[in-house]
């Protein structure tokens, strides 16, 4: 008779479905910083970027994206960028991967200086930093397209 104790598993929850032509709002914001992430290199001038976090915003929470670039040598920069909370911009100019995009072509190399009032203390991202792109942008003024 076998009386070793069995850990209780709870059934895992449905499937939910989508209807027709309906879009995960949050599934499309992770997808498109992924897609995102050769994009985020050439930023840089990076020789690759890895998009190693997302998380979509929503009303209790701010948009996380963790992006790691390298450089030709190897020489790696880790980098976590805080965006809004709420829904995505509708103008493509402010979305989340563009505010990514703009600050590391203008920004990027300050970021191992810490300096910059858009960089706060953030416990989640790996060096205690985060780029905060409300308030750099805010600052910085209007995107160039």
């Amino acid at each position: 008779m076998d009386t070793a104790l069995r850990p209780v598993v709870p059934p895992l929850p449905a499937v939910v479905r989508l209807p027709p032509g309906q879009v995960d709002v949050a599934q499309e914001f992770v997808d498109r910083l992924r897609a995102a992430a050769g994009s985020f290199a050439a930023a840089a001038g990076a020789e690759s970027a890895e998009v190693r976090e997302v998380v979509p915003p929503a009303r209790h929470r701010r948009a996380r994206c963790r992006v790691v670039l390298r450089t030709g040598d190897r020489d790696e920069l880790d980098l976590t960028f805080l965006g809004p909370v709420s829904r995505p911009a509708t103008r493509p100019e402010r979305s989340f991967e563009a505010l990514v995009q703009e600050w590391l072509r203008a920004e990027h190399r300050t970021a191992r200086t810490g300096r910059g009032a858009w960089l706060v203390a953030d416990d989640e991202a790996p060096d205690g930093r985060a780029v905060d792109l409300v308030t750099w942008s805010t600052a910085a003024g209007p995107i160039a397209g």
